[in-house]
C-alpha cells in the first residue's frame, strides 16, 4: 500500500500516516523497540514521539537496529515528529527542551516539532 505524502517547505516528503509511540504505561523498552521494528518492516516511515511520552529512547534504539538490519539505508528515510510541551513554551525553555528531545531520541533529525497547547 502506498502512503500519501506531503512536501514540507524544506522539500522533504513526509508520510501523512504516522506511527504513534505513546502508551500509558509505556511497555518495557525491548517491547517498544520490537513494535517499532515491526512497523518499519510493514512500511511505516513516519514516527511520532514526545519527551513526555518516554518513547524517545526505544525509538532511537529501533532506528539504530533498523539501520544495522538493513531495513532502512539512512535516518533520512524516516520522518520523526515530536512536540514542544506547553510547559516549555517560554523563550528561555524552548531550546533546552528541543535539545533534550534530540538527546533523548538519539536522533539528529526531527522533521517536525509541534507546539502543543492543552485547552480545557
Amino acid at each position: 500500500m502506498e502512503i500519501p505524502e506531503v512536501v514540507l517547505n524544506t522539500g522533504k516528503k513526509m508520510p501523512l500516516i504516522g506511527f504513534g509511540t505513546a502508551d500509558v504505561p509505556l511497555p518495557p523498552l525491548q517491547t517498544v523497540v520490537s513494535v517499532i521494528i515491526d512497523a518499519i518492516e510493514l512500511g511505516y516511515r513516519h514516527f511520532d514521539t514526545a519527551f513526555f511520552y518516554g518513547s524517545g529512547e526505544p525509538l532511537g534504539q529501533a532506528v539504530a537496529l533498523a539501520l544495522k538490519l538493513g531495513l532502512i539505508k539512512s535516518r533520512e528515510e524516516l520522518s520523526i515528529t515530536s512536540k514542544l510541551w506547553c510547559t516549555d513554551a517560554h523563550h528561555d525553555l524552548v531550546l533546552p527542551a528541543f535539545n533534550r528531545t534530540l538527546k533523548y531520541v538519539a536522533l539528529f533529525i526531527i522533521t517536525v516539532l509541534i507546539y502543543r497547547i492543552l485547552i480545557q
